[in-house]
């Protein structure tokens, strides 16, 4: 009887409610700093990235010397590939032209010879190297990507996504220089990124063993080598083209930026002022230190000769302004002041205007494209008269949603404080607004060369969000893996439709009129 009436008072008590496990605060504060830990797929990442990097290479190499103009190059590959065979005739310098055409630093004609050296003068040859950067590209986006999100699969994503690029996949294949330029900038944030996670992991570091906010502007970080390597990925940059000088100071900003936010995470009573005494000096060094010896490193060839481009300006003009620099610094100084000249007095006019001219605010989109190559009597398409023709056209299912990613990245920026969109969206404008600042210049698509990896990370990131988080129910997750899966398809369809533009296949005349799908493609 006892256990019964033991029984049914059991039976009124009410159950305790389910406790919530209180979070350990250092759990906590390792989440805020460190943010989300890399995913632990390392062979599986690493396979993934060689699966999409052999892809990337079976792309970008197929075919790789057609187009040429009977065996010599097309578009502005006239301007380099023949400055390249040079600097393999002249030990690393060009010849010397009157007209001073010589206009870019000579490292992307540098790297250019060296496929000249490999294959010979031909198409192959000088599109070798600009093809391997395009390889070697879709390997950094896909560890970046992965970096970025923390996901294999999206990392995956975005360098199918960058394969798939109209812009990137005919920069790769042309013996110019904006390709370099775009490998080596894209390859400086990849280093920005690490760096950012080397200093938190250090933070973390001094945190957990209690010295973290001794002072009140934080600890000293140590050689940042990560950061180190982004200066001399900047200074070769510039080595190809001096716009590589806008990314330098767009990304010295944002590691300030990171190390205020990191210091602030951490407790550091005065983040900014610890940023900017423990911080700055060193990233000044780094972004512009080093950025210049290795800009300098590329001119080796042009300091040995004795009979380079403007080699002895200064003893032949002593009354120039750069005369107070002697030698050969102040003959280079000299020479950068001609070049500087040149661009600015390289603008628009309205008698001699270049058919495919177009200024930046056309560029996000893609609105005008532009024509390296076409011949209109060929064969081969089946016809009496076929088309062969290459254009520089962004995939439109990634390009025409430049600017829904650039006004969503900016909302996350500000209202989320999301460094990933930070970092994404600094990036792709560092190579965007520039330009604006003079817009009499002449300027053509092939500029947004550099931007393209950045759009694919962005637009990545937002794939993220459409894919949905781990904590979502099964449901939610196989509906933001089709709606993933259908918008890479519709990419990869796009880019496959264009596919013979952007290669120079053999078409009719009626398949080449569809694939001008705007007027201003025309």
């Amino acid at each position: 009887m006892s256990a019964l009436v033991a029984d049914d008072e059991a039976s009124r008590t009410p159950s305790p409610e389910p406790v919530t496990p209180v979070a350990d605060p250092a759990d906590v504060a390792r989440a805020r700093l460190l943010g989300r830990p890399m995913p632990t797929d390392r062979l599986r990442g690493w396979l993934v990235t060689l699966f999409v990097g052999m892809l990337a290479g079976i792309v970008r190499f197929q075919n790789l010397g057609w187009p040429t103009d009977k065996g010599t190059p097309v578009f502005d590959e006239k301007h380099y590939v023949p400055q390249a065979w040079q600097m393999l005739r002249n030990s690393g310098v060009e010849d010397n032209p009157a007209y001073e055409l010589t206009v870019h630093p000579p490292l992307g004609k540098t790297l250019i010879a060296a496929g000249e050296w490999l294959f010979g003068y031909n198409g192959w040859g000088w599109r070798f190297t600009g093809a391997l950067f395009g390889v070697v590209m879709v390997v950094l986006v896909v560890r970046i990507a992965r970096r970025l999100t923390r996901s294999t699969l999206l990392g995956g994503i975005a360098g199918v996504l960058l394969i798939a690029d109209g812009v990137s996949h005919l920069g790769s294949r042309m013996g110019m220089l904006d390709i370099f330029l775009a490998g080596f900038v894209l390859a400086a944030f990849g280093c920005l990124l690490l760096d950012r996670d080397q200093v938190r992991d250090r933070l973390w570091t001094a945190s957990m063993e209690g010295w973290a906010t001794e002072s009140a502007f934080g600890p000293r970080l140590g050689v940042r080598w990560w950061r180190i390597a982004g200066g001399v990925l900047l200074g070769l940059s510039c080595g190809v083209k001096w716009s590589g000088m806008y990314f330098i100071a767009a990304f010295g900003l944002l590691t300030i930026l990171f190390d205020y936010t990191a210091r602030r995470t951490v407790g550091v009573r005065k983040p900014l002022l610890g940023a900017l005494l423990r911080d700055l000096i060193p990233g000044l060094w780094a972004f512009l230190g080093i950025a210049t010896l290795a800009y300098l490193s590329t001119w080796l060839g042009w300091f040995g000769s004795e009979v380079a481009i403007d080699r002895h300006l200064v003893e032949t003009t002593g009354g120039s302004p750069w005369a107070i620099a002697k030698g050969a610094i102040g003959s280079l100084f000299q020479y950068h002041d001609h070049v500087l000249k040149f661009h600015e007095s390289l603008v628009t006019k309205s008698e001699s205007q270049h058919p495919w001219e177009s200024k930046p605010w056309v560029w996000p989109m893609g609105l005008r494209p532009m024509l390296y190559y076409y011949e209109g009597s060929t064969t081969g398409c089946g016809e009496t008269r076929c088309v062969s023709a290459t254009m520089l056209i962004g995939t439109p299912a990634m390009w025409w949603l430049s600017l829904p990613m650039l006004a969503w990245g900016i909302w996350r920026m500000f209202s989320r404080l999301d460094w990933r969109y930070a970092a994404v969206v600094t990036a792709y404008l560092a190579g965007y607004l520039p330009w604006f600042l003079n817009l009499d210049r002449q300027m053509y698509f092939f500029y947004a060369t550099p931007m393209a990896a950045f759009l694919v990370l962005g637009l990545t990131l937002c794939l993220g969000h459409l894919l949905g988080k781990d904590g979502d129910g099964p449901e939610r997750r196989r509906t933001g893996l089709l709606a993933l899966a259908l918008y890479v398809g519709l990419v990869v369809a796009n880019f496959v439709w264009l596919w013979p533009i952007l290669n120079g296949d053999s078409i009719t005349e009626w398949r080449w009129q569809a694939e001008l799908w705007l007027p201003s493609w025309r």
